[in-house]
C-alpha cells in the first residue's frame, strides 16, 4: 500500500494566507481599540466599522487558509 504525497503548492498556499492573517489578527483590534479611545471624533464610526471588518477578514483568512493547509496534507 502506497502512501499519497502531499500537496506542496496546496500547503505552500495554505501557509500563505495564514502568515497573512496573523498580522491582521493584531492590527485590527488595535483599530477598534483606537476607536473606543476617540468616541468623539467624528471618524469613530468608520474607523470602527473597519477595525471590524479587518477582523471579520482575518478570521476568514485563517480558516480558509487552514481548509487549504489541511486540504494539501490529505489529498482531498
Amino acid at each position: 500500500m502506497e502512501t499519497p504525497k502531499a500537496d506542496k503548492t496546496k500547503i505552500y498556499k495554505g501557509l500563505q494566507k495564514v502568515f497573512i492573517a496573523i498580522p491582521l489578527m493584531f492590527v485590527g483590534p488595535i483599530i477598534i481599540y483606537s476607536s473606543f479611545k476617540n468616541q468623539e471624533h467624528f471618524l469613530y464610526y468608520p474607523v470602527l466599522i473597519l477595525g471590524c471588518l479587518i477582523c471579520l477578514f482575518s478570521m476568514f483568512l485563517f480558516f480558509m487558509g487552514l481548509r487549504t493547509l489541511v486540504s494539501g496534507l490529505f489529498n482531498d
